[in-house]
């Protein structure tokens, strides 16, 4: 059987290279040229624990092959990005990887989209556009649930669901996920399907809103969250997230938006979005409350996650920018990320240099740092509670 999927990013290519390990003949296509050569030559574009290892072994198999192009195929995979704007869902490659399937669409053929998109985009959407082509062919939606720095594990490991526009597309994409799929698989109706994935991250946006929330009662009455939360989780029934300096990735901060898109009744999903997109704000005005501008603040982090190199949606943007319109000089640093808006330099000299420190994103190569060595930074602000070694030191607070 042959599997075409259509682009080869954070979830595209280890669903592509599991396919491709369990004896399907995958095509995978993106338009990068760049990527397209790189994957051809046996070179994985990012970093994923045990991606290269398992990329490498569909490659030399002889049973993966990448290009611009799409070819005709027994099933098609869109993993394509859907980034936000003005808070919707934004189609439009979702739309041209479903006109490259019309091109070539067969009868019988299983069209199935991973990508996180707004309720009824399945529907409302690509079907339209496949039905032009025949009637004749099976769609389902399997939204990915797999978190960047584990995704390997999860998308093997994970529970599934699987929604098809009929009972015929549901059978068929389950049998399909089974090959290597270990987690179980639950069917629902397509529209179902796309909305659970968006009522998951929904849940973590909001509750990360609630601990948020939480932070700033709790400076306010001259007390540590930190230490309240760890206190009120001793409770059977009660389990509080962390606060953070803001929220990121292309998951929670964005499919929060997805879901109530459409609605005109929701009130707390928004409030919850504004909660968090307040925080990287919020983290420098207390930031300003220990040391005021002019000075150099280096930050610690542009990742929007531990140990990734994925700065998509990170709250390190804001933090940057609200620093800079209050007059501080900025220095940031990351041990993940190569690429970035902003100018990055190497620790040693953000550390050397700078007078305040803000630790955005908890890399655990930041609890190596010996902050004794560096007199000239006369506070520190750690927004993730994770230097648990300076508890002592005069120029710690956390957020």
């Amino acid at each position: 059987m042959k599997i075409c999927v259509l682009g080869l990013g954070y979830m595209g290519l280890p669903t592509a290279s599991l396919f491709a390990t369990h004896n399907y003949e995958v095509v995978g296509v993106d338009i990068d040229e760049q990527k397209v050569a790189s994957l051809n030559q046996g070179k994985c574009p990012f970093e994923e624990p045990g991606l290269d290892e398992l990329f490498k072994k569909a490659h030399e198999g002889g049973h993966f092959k990448a290009t611009t192009q799409i070819e005709s195929a027994d099933v098609f995979i869109i993993a394509v990005p859907t980034p936000l704007t003005e808070k919707k869902a934004e189609l439009k490659y979702v739309k041209s990887a479903t006109e490259m399937i019309s091109g070539v669409l067969k009868e019988g053929n299983l069209v199935v989209l991973e990508s996180t998109v707004s309720p009824r985009t399945c529907v409302d959407v690509i079907k339209p556009i496949l039905d032009k082509v025949t009637p004749n062919y099976l769609l389902s939606h399997c939204p990915e649930r797999a978190i960047p720095g584990n995704t390997m594990y999860e998308i093997v490991h994970n529970d599934r669901i699987i929604g098809g526009f009929d009972e015929e597309s549901t059978k068929f994409t389950v049998k399909l996920y089974e090959s290597f799929v270990k987690g179980e698989i639950f069917t629902t109706d397509i529209t179902t399907a796309e909305t659970c994935k968006l009522m998951e991250n929904t849940f973590r946006d909001a509750n990360i809103a609630l601990a948020n929330e939480f932070a700033k009662i709790c400076d306010e009455l001259g007390i540590d969250v930190w230490e309240a939360t760890y206190l009120a989780n001793r409770h059977p029934r009660v389990n509080i997230l962390q606060p953070g300096p803001g929220v990121g990735g292309h998951c929670l901060a964005v499919d929060p938006w997805f879901l109530t898109e459409k609605s005109s009744t929701a009130k707390l999903i928004p409030a919850a979005r504004a909660i968090n997109d307040s925080m990287p704000a919020y983290t420098v005005e207390q930031l300003q409350k220990k040391l005021n501008p002019p000075a150099i603040i280096g930050v610690l982090g542009v990742a929007y996650k531990k140990n990734v190199d994925d700065a998509r949606e990170t709250p390190a943007q804001g933090i940057i920018q609200s620093l800079k319109e209050k007059g501080y000089e900025v220095m940031a640093t990351d041990p993940y990320i190569n690429d970035f808006t902003e100018e990055l330099f190497p620790l040693n000299e953000v550390l050397e240099k700078s007078t305040g420190i803000i630790l955005v994103t908890d890399h655990d190569d930041y609890k190596e740092i010996d902050f004794e060595k560096f007199t000239n930074i006369k506070t520190i602000m750690d927004t993730r509670n994770t230097l648990q070694n300076l508890k002592s030191d005069d120029r710690y607070f956390t957020l």
